[in-house]
């Protein structure tokens, strides 16, 4: 009976320690930070794209709680195994709470399972009566009443009878205090690592982006549609989708920001503060990115105001070739503050687009959520390759000699965006009224742009739909084509044309290993 609360006790107990520690090592370093992303690493490619259509941005909440329930029922079953077997028990908390990552993010899950090991011992020698190195010394702690109290309980030895009344006051005493000291370090952890928030967001209030050198080009005066239902031609920040593994948003103070640029073919490495970054000529362009786990139809696309400087720029200052002038490099890693790696083509990276280092997203410095202080953003690539977060570091590599994070885990070395097209209005399943009916919706291709758009219902032949002005080639289209409505059950399907003058396939694709292909429908009832 008591095993399963000493367990509780010593899990709880690890968690708030470690929080303690994480707080002075780095936030995101925190135990259940720690365990979820390790179970985001080992998850299998079917099960994350499983979660992200299931529970959308809510999936990283979900794997939080769920990390807390495991740890909980794991904490259950090792009480009572550590009341029949202490240093069994013990040593079986103590192991899950060694690190699986590098030194110093492990420093506080290590610490954490140490002191669950402690804690867990502790109670199993009161609930099992014999004698402990811990209870029996008579040190400042054995001096006090709760040591006294603890001595006593487990004089008489193994195989002797002892106070079971007493031995349970003990215990309710000890496991109490340790709850208490517990909550309280726990709750030190969490202010110390709002005090550190509560910097990085002041010195992102304090940030003043300058107007961009080359600003984004002016608007044709039919670059919207105005459509009730589409999609606005600038997503705002608050709904810009986020697709990343981190389950605590880096907060970075600004101040402290560095960036580091080295490794193959690079003769002139650079170390960049924000300042450094603000000095250089800023541009200001509309960029869509997508997620290569948006499906067919799917919300993880989005069109945004960046500011930042050209990364082509500033790798040629470094002294960086691209392959296609005999540079020794082909891949761009880049690193974030939370350890997510990514891998762009050299070549595509320097080919003229406009590959950013943003600063800034809609008229404001990038919010946290979305990088702050600097991103990547590379028009033309899925973001898993180049749109990197939080961003700390760019090393030249090759792609022989390095594997990127997801690429590790099945998905492709290089892989530009597919031309897809979606269907925001009617959504599935609306039961509009019989005649004129707006269907609408954006295309994309980026860095190749959308030069056509048909709808057709049902089985019946393909009608073009109206575009508005293009933007440029590295941003989404809106469409809009009006049908006549007659009753009943109906499929509406479209599709697009790049400015290659390739047709969006009708294959039907996963999103595994490189996005989603086939073509967007909605069955629609008409009264």
């Amino acid at each position: 009976m008591w095993g399963v609360p000493s367990g509780l006790v010593a899990a709880f107990s690890a968690l708030c320690v470690a929080e303690l520690v994480s707080a002075a090592v780095r936030p995101e370093a925190g135990p259940v930070t720690a365990v979820g992303g390790a179970v985001i690493d080992r998850t299998p490619l079917p099960v994350k794209d499983w979660a992200v259509r299931t529970f959308g941005t809510a999936d990283k909440l979900v794997l939080q709680w769920g990390v807390v329930a495991l740890l909980a029922v794991f904490a259950a079953l090792i009480g009572p195994l550590a009341l029949r077997h202490r240093r069994t028990g013990a040593a079986a908390v103590a192991a899950v709470g060694r690190p699986d990552g590098s030194p110093p993010d492990g420093v506080p899950s290590a610490v954490g399972g140490a002191v669950a090991a402690g804690v867990l011992y502790l109670l199993a020698t009161l609930l099992d009566g014999r004698p402990s190195t811990v209870t029996g010394r008579t040190g400042a702690f054995g001096r006090t009443r709760l040591g006294r109290g603890l001595r006593r309980a487990v004089a008489r030895g193994p195989g002797h009878e002892f106070d079971r009344e007493f031995d349970r006051r003990g215990f309710v005493i000890a496991a109490g205090a340790t709850v208490v000291a517990s909550a309280g370090a726990g709750l030190l952890g969490r202010r110390l690592k709002a005090s550190g928030n509560a910097e990085a967001a002041a010195s992102r209030e304090r940030l003043v982006l300058p107007a961009p050198a080359s600003p984004a080009p002016p608007l044709p005066g039919a670059a919207a549609l105005h459509v009730p239902g589409i999609s606005p031609r600038i997503t705002p920040n608050r709904r810009f989708y986020r697709v990343d593994t981190a389950l605590v948003v880096p907060r970075v103070d600004v101040s402290r920001w560095r960036l580091r640029l080295h490794g193959k073919g690079v003769r002139r490495p650079l170390e960049l503060r924000f300042q450094d970054l603000l000095d250089r000529e800023l541009v200001e362009r509309d960029i869509t990115l997508t997620c290569v786990s948006n499906e067919v139809g799917g919300p993880y696309v989005g069109n945004a105001r960046w500011i930042g400087v050209r990364l082509a720029d500033l790798l040629r200052e470094a002294g960086v070739r691209p392959p296609s002038e005999d540079g020794p490099a082909d891949q761009l890693v880049a690193r974030s503050v939370d350890g997510m790696t990514l891998g762009a083509p050299v070549d595509t990276v320097m080919d003229g687009r406009d590959a950013l280092l943003a600063l800034g997203m809609n008229g404001e410095p990038l919010p946290f959520e979305h990088g702050f202080p600097v991103r990547m953003v590379v028009p033309g690539l899925y973001g898993y390759v180049s749109a990197c977060k939080w961003l700390r570091e760019l090393e030249l590599a090759t792609f022989d000699d390095f594997d990127a994070y997801w690429v590790r885990r099945g998905w492709a070395r290089e892989a530009p965006v597919k031309t897809q097209s979606r269907i925001d209005t009617p959504h599935a399943f609306a039961s509009p009224k019989a005649g004129p009916v707006q269907v609408a919706g954006v295309a994309w291709a980026q860095h190749r742009g959308i030069t056509r758009v048909e709808v057709r219902v049902d089985d019946g032949p393909w009608r073009t739909a109206r575009l508005a002005a293009q933007d440029s080639r590295d941003t989404w289209r809106q469409w809009s084509w009006q049908w006549e409505a007659t009753a009943g059950h109906h499929t509406l399907q479209v599709r697009a044309t790049d400015g290659t003058g390739a047709l969006q396939t009708d294959r039907r694709s996963g999103t595994v290993p490189d996005g989603a292909t086939g073509r967007h429908a909605v069955v629609v009832s008409v009264s």
